[in-house]
């Protein structure tokens, strides 16, 4: 029996884009989402917000033994859909399992700080 590697569902909380500051490397947080599938993910993102309605299914293709790389501050998905300043909260769905991981380049300070956070997986 083959031992499935990775989840349908994550939920990352702590979405909250930082300032892109004036020059490279730049202010972004990112999600990186990993098929070690040989079929392809079709992926699907909720958007959460504080204080307005929920931005859903957002889709993005996900080639089987393959990774990428979503930079949250740019327009994501098929839908090119622009995340507004202020705090979120994203959730993933796939039709196979995968492993995804949420990171966060802050630029604020001289000595940088970039980090990931393992998401909640169901």
């Amino acid at each position: 029996m083959c031992e499935e590697k990775g989840k349908k569902n994550w939920v990352f909380c702590d979405g909250d884009l930082p300032p892109a500051g004036d020059k490279e490397p730049y202010g972004h947080e990112a999600l990186m989402v990993v098929n070690l599938n040989d079929e392809t993910a079709d992926l699907s993102i909720d958007i959460l917000f504080e204080d307005k309605e929920p931005v859903r299914n957002i889709t993005q293709k996900l080639e089987g033994q393959r990774v990428i790389c979503i930079r949250l501050d740019k327009p994501i998905g098929d839908q090119k859909y622009k995340i507004p300043p202020g705090q979120y909260a994203l959730v993933l769905h796939s039709n196979v399992p995968v492993v995804a991981v949420f990171g966060r380049l802050d630029v604020r300070q001289p000595n940088l700080a970039y980090y990931s956070v393992q998401g909640y997986a169901y």
